[in-house]
């Protein structure tokens, strides 16, 4: 899998600002429901966590279930209350993880 590709709307905000991040990373998201050539289903392998931190502090957890897409996409929002890394994690049914982070700094 390739790196994720990740946006955030500011990287130095301000104290209390809401910051805006977007995410996606490459996942085939097989539901289990298909079947191979050789007409054997294919295991379902999904995103089944997706969390975001700030430094140790969880921010945001979010469990996929089968409906969502290949190549999953996230927007999400927070308020910036301190200069941090913000780190961003997927695990799949394969317990494959995939990490990115991001440093924030807040604009005093």
């Amino acid at each position: 899998m390739s790196k994720p590709r990740i946006w955030i709307s500011n990287k130095t905000p301000q104290l209390h600002e809401i910051v805006r991040v977007r995410a996606l990373i490459e996942h085939r998201m097989e539901s289990g429901m298909r079947l191979s050539s050789e007409n054997k289903p294919i295991p379902r392998n999904i995103v089944n966590l997706f969390e975001v931190k700030m430094d140790d502090e969880l921010l945001f957890s979010w469990q996929p279930e089968t409906a969502i897409s290949q190549n999953p996409y996230i927007e999400f929002t927070f308020i910036a209350r301190k200069t941090g890394t913000l780190h961003l994690k997927w695990i799949d049914d394969e317990n494959t993880v995939i990490t990115d982070s991001l440093e924030l700094k807040l604009n005093a």
